[in-house]
Formats: C-alpha cells, sequence, structure tokens
C-alpha cells in the first residue's frame, strides 16, 4: 500500500467527526433505548425527529433519530469544518473536483454542505450550531452509560483505496491500516483522522458504502458494564451484540456495541492515544488475532457483515474478496476444544 504524504494545509479546515442522522420506525422506543440505555442527554424533539448529545457535548446536537417509513438508513455523517469560510472554500473545492456538492438548510445548524464522496458515502458539514449547556457536571442526570461526546464512524466500503486517496487530499492523516497478510500491500482498512487521535473516519473492505457504526466515548470500563445491566433490566439485552472487549486497533481502548432497535451499531468506548505529532502509521495485517480484541476473541459474523445503507445509495461489491477471521470459523476450527 503506497503511504501519502498527509497534506498540512488542506483547501479548507475540517475539525472532526461531528454528528449523524439515522432513520428509525419507533421514534418513542429508539429515543428511549438512546436515553435510557447509553444515556444521551436529550436536546430537543418535535413531530418526528430527536436530537441528542452527549453529556459532556456543547454543540445541539450529536445525534439526530428521524422517523421514517421503510428501511432504516442512515442520512448523513456529520463533519463540522472551522469556519462558514471554509465551507464556501469546500463547496468551490468538491465543485471543481467534479463531486456532488449543494447547501442545503438543516434546523439547528448554520450553513450546511451536502457531498457525495467517490465512495458513495453521504456526507453533511457545518460550521456551527447552537450551543447547549454541557452536563458533564450534572451527575445526577446520568444515565446508562452516560456516553460523553461523538468520536468516529466506521464505513464499510468496496474500494478502501479510493476512499483513501480521497479523503488524504482533503486533510485526514492515516494512524493505522490493515492489509490482508505480511506479503500482501493491498489496503484492506484505513484509520484517518483529524482531531489529533486515532480516527475520525475508519473504512475498510466489504460491501458499500454501509455505516457500520458510530463511536461514543464514555468515563470508563464500568460505564460499559452499567449500559449492558440497564440494557438488559429495561428489556434490551438483545441490543448487545459484542463485548466487553479490548481493541488492538486505535490504542487499547475497552469497548461494548450494541445495536438499536433499528440495527444501527454503536460503540461505547473509554480510551484514545493522542496523535498529534507527524509519526509513521501502524500496519496490521488481517489475520493478527489482536487487530480487533487483545484478548484474542473475533466478532461474530454478522458484526464483520452486517452494516447500515445509506439513504439514496446502493451497495457495490468490494474489490477484494478476502474476509476476516470471525467466531464462527474459529469454532468450526476446533480453535477452542484445542485451547480448553
Amino acid at each position: 500500500m503506497p503511504i501519502h504524504e498527509p497534506v498540512l494545509n488542506p483547501a479548507f479546515n475540517i475539525t472532526r467527526a461531528s454528528h449523524i442522522v439515522l432513520t428509525v420506525k419507533d421514534l418513542d422506543l429508539s429515543r428511549d433505548f438512546y436515553r435510557e440505555v447509553l444515556g444521551f442527554h436529550e436536546t430537543v424533539r418535535d413531530l418526528d425527529t430527536v436530537y441528542l448529545r452527549g453529556m459532556e457535548e456543547g454543540c445541539h446536537h450529536s445525534v439526530v433519530l428521524r422517523k421514517a417509513d421503510g428501511a432504516p438508513r442512515c442520512d448523513r455523517i456529520g463533519m463540522r469544518m472551522l469556519t462558514n469560510e471554509d465551507l464556501v472554500r469546500a463547496f468551490d473545492f468538491f465543485s471543481a473536483e467534479g463531486i456532488e456538492v449543494a447547501w442545503v438548510e438543516r434546523p439547528y445548524q448554520g450553513q450546511t454542505l451536502h457531498v457525495t464522496d467517490p465512495v458513495g458515502t453521504q456526507l453533511e458539514f457545518c460550521a456551527s450550531m447552537p450551543v447547549e449547556p454541557r452536563q458533564n457536571h450534572s451527575y445526577h442526570l446520568y444515565r446508562g452509560g452516560a456516553a460523553q461526546r461523538f468520536d468516529h464512524y466506521q464505513i464499510v466500503c468496496y474500494d478502501v483505496q479510493k476512499a483513501y486517496d480521497f479523503y488524504t487530499k482533503i486533510g485526514f492523516r492515516l494512524t493505522e491500516y490493515v492489509c490482508p497478510g505480511d506479503a500482501d500491500d493491498r489496503v484492506w482498512g484505513v484509520w484517518l483522522h483529524r482531531k489529533g487521535n486515532p480516527h475520525d473516519i475508519v473504512f475498510t473492505n466489504g460491501k458499500g458504502p454501509r455505516m457500520h457504526h458510530f463511536g461514543m466515548t464514555v468515563r470508563g470500563g464500568d460505564d460499559l458494564i452499567r449500559a449492558a445491566d440497564v440494557a438488559g433490566s429495561l428489556g434490551f439485552g438483545a441490543t448487545v451484540e459484542r463485548g466487553p472487549g479490548r481493541h488492538g486497533m486505535g490504542g487499547g481502548a475497552l469497548f461494548l456495541y450494541f445495536r438499536d432497535p433499528d440495527g444501527h451499531r454503536i460503540e461505547l468506548f473509554n480510551a484514545h492515544y493522542q496523535t498529534i505529532d507527524l509519526e509513521p502509521p501502524i500496519r496490521w495485517t488481517l489475520r493478527d488475532p489482536k487487530r480487533t480484541d487483545v484478548w484474542g476473541m473475533p466478532a461474530l459474523e454478522r458484526w464483520f457483515f452486517e452494516a447500515t445503507c445509506f439513504t439514496g445509495q446502493e451497495p457495490q461489491l468490494p474489490s477484494i474478496n478476502i474476509s476476516p477471521r470471525t467466531l464462527e470459523a474459529l469454532i468450526a476450527e476446533g480453535v477452542f476444544r484445542a485451547r480448553f
């Protein structure tokens, strides 16, 4: 895999992964799950939409749940830019590149751009939202996992190389990447950042574009256990999909994955390493058992292959036909019988 030189002065300044817009079938049920189990703070609700944010977030919203008929979808993943001038420069840049871009009006956001990236990811950029009081010291309001702030999203992508080329060009820096094997340098996954930790956006090989998950920080491992306990107590136990575990990639975070009532996947996790200085990215191979969990437990097949489609985008088959090792595969191989 060719490693690109980072673009340190891009045409416009994206600051971070900011928010996500999801469609849901039952707004009341979804609201209860996000508030009581994951611990989001509700900013406002109208007839068909709920706006939520993490407990330490000062932005108006980081998760938007919109009631809609049909299969649940991811409408947009959102990123913040530093200023409105950056938005104008971005519009000019994307237009010159022949990339679909449009100004739109969105509630509780300033000027907003809609962009479809070269692999079909539906993006939304804004530079401002109403500022709300941070609730991180309002301990009497903490519920469930007490989600603190929006951190990243992972996208299943049919051409990871194309995504990497594009996002490097607009200023994202590579921290870690995955190749199929020691002697196979094709790129299977890339971890890209703007805000100075391992990733704002991740692209992994697969049928896409689809939204695999979005990640929210929590204070510590106890919050993961409490979220799972509350899920079980309130009848949401089946939403716990994977974990607790400890990632190898991304700095060794403790994690727990949920599927909300519509199947959208959310990760709660507790830590990242800092990556502000210029340094070479870390290379992993797909077969490294400690890549996704240093405790050696691979994920279920559905964790790798199920994801949320984007509104208006038809997923395409991946350019690399190689799959990661799953828990089902290890059981079939008799690995656990041999170990225990």
